[in-house]
């Protein structure tokens, strides 16, 4: 099962079927996003996709191909961890979890200079 928490990920071999990625595929984005209708809608938003195939992305029903998981793994750290896993790319996961941090790292930064100048 996929947990509940965190960034850890089934292990997916090479040999990984169809019903096995949409399952780990959707385990992704529930770990990111829920549940809700919220997470369908923000799957809608990211991908353009229907209401129909964002809710089987989520259940794990199906999997999203082509240019709509190009565009979740833009969005989705999780997804592109899963993505890279699946590719047998294990060792970009840590140069992507590097980026996000280095991301975060800049956006504390900005938001220490505005409170500077707002203080001052």
């Amino acid at each position: 099962m996929f947990p509940k928490t965190g960034n850890n990920f089934p292990n997916i071999s090479g040999n990984a079927n169809a019903d096995e990625f949409a399952i780990t595929i959707g385990q992704a984005l529930k770990g990111e996003l829920g549940t809700s209708r919220k997470a369908a809608k923000s799957i809608m938003k990211w991908t353009g996709a229907s209401e129909r195939s964002a809710k089987n992305w989520l259940a794990g029903t199906h999997g999203p191909s082509g240019w709509h998981l190009i565009l979740l793994a833009r969005q989705s750290d999780s997804v592109m961890a899963v993505i890279l896993m699946m590719a047998g790319r294990e060792l970009n996961i840590s140069a992507l979890a590097l980026s996000a941090l280095r991301s975060d790292l800049m956006e504390a930064v900005e938001a220490i200079d505005e409170a500077i100048k707002s203080s001052s």
